[in-house]
């Protein structure tokens, strides 16, 4: 379609309109670099955190920074902590080591474990399975070191493989595994009162693990992708996505983990000790509760 001048209209001027189509042209560039910056934003993962870092992130793990719930886990190697400043940087859980095998206890558990209780750190204790020691003994060991705390969360059983051991590097067979892990969950459940839950990694869960304890709540460790990626759409409550974080207040590298869901759902684990998914099914066998 084309349109004529009207006879009666005065000619504008050419430098004014050279300098609107400069304008013009400068009011697109500005729209350009904001687009291009919404852009980037849309994609870069949210830091939730800016006081942690990772000194060898992965691009795999990146959803992990979305989540709203973030804390780490801990044993002796991480030295002694400031609690204060882990508690200032945004932590909301940590998971200490507390037992491992039938003798064992770290070196470091009341120390981590009284220090996190006393800025107010949501804690739970973990038990590192040793395959050379009846699972009884293991379970007797754990409950004599590990504090019955009503306001604990739910105790840790952590299923791997002891592959770097010196004295038990072998592997058993998948039915004495299954049985071992059955006893240790019940009697770690038996002196807490809340149902514990499982740590593993990809091999054992793989060898092990797949299509086994639907029941319990999981914490997975893949630090190069989404665990759904790695563990057959194995749901999942706890997710630790890098071992070389960065947190204040704890010098050199510290595992760190995150909690699935939203705010709202992490009070819900606090104050009932449950998966909130599995809330209702677990409240009719009398668990879920402080």
């Amino acid at each position: 379609m084309t349109t004529t001048r009207s006879p009666r209209a005065k000619p504008r001027p050419s430098k004014p309109r050279r300098a609107s189509a400069l304008q013009r042209l400068g009011r697109l560039g500005v729209m350009a670099l904001a687009a291009a910056a919404l852009a980037s934003c849309a994609v870069l993962p949210t830091n939730r955190y800016p006081a942690k870092s990772d000194v060898r992130p992965h691009a795999g793990v990146a959803r992990a920074h979305e989540l709203p719930i973030h804390g780490i886990d801990v044993s002796k190697w991480q030295g002694t902590i400031d609690w204060a400043a882990v508690r200032a940087a945004g932590t909301q859980f940590v998971f200490i080591k507390a037992t491992e095998g039938g003798d064992h206890i770290d070196e470091r558990f009341l120390e981590n474990w009284n220090g996190a209780g006393a800025v107010g750190i949501p804690r739970g204790a973990y038990h590192f399975v040793y395959w050379c020691r009846p699972a009884h003994e293991q379970a007797m060991w754990f409950k004599r070191n590990v504090p019955q705390d009503p306001n604990a969360l739910p105790p840790v059983l952590d299923l791997e493989w002891n592959n770097l051991s010196r004295t038990c590097p072998q592997r058993v067979a998948r039915e004495d595994a299954l049985a071992m892990t059955r006893l240790l969950l019940q009697e770690m459940e038996a002196h807490t009162g809340k149902r514990p839950i499982i740590y593993t990694d990809i091999n054992f869960h793989r060898d092990i693990l797949v299509g086994e304890f639907d029941d319990y709540p999981y914490w997975l460790r893949s630090t190069a992708a989404e665990p759904e990626a790695r563990y057959d759409n194995r749901r999942w409550t706890f997710w630790q996505y890098t071992t070389t974080g960065r947190v204040p207040g704890i010098r050199g590298d510290v595992d760190r983990n995150a909690f699935y869901g939203t705010e709202n759902q992490w009070q819900t684990f606090v104050a009932t000790d449950c998966d909130p998914r599995d809330l209702r099914a677990l409240q009719a066998q009398g668990l879920c509760g402080k």
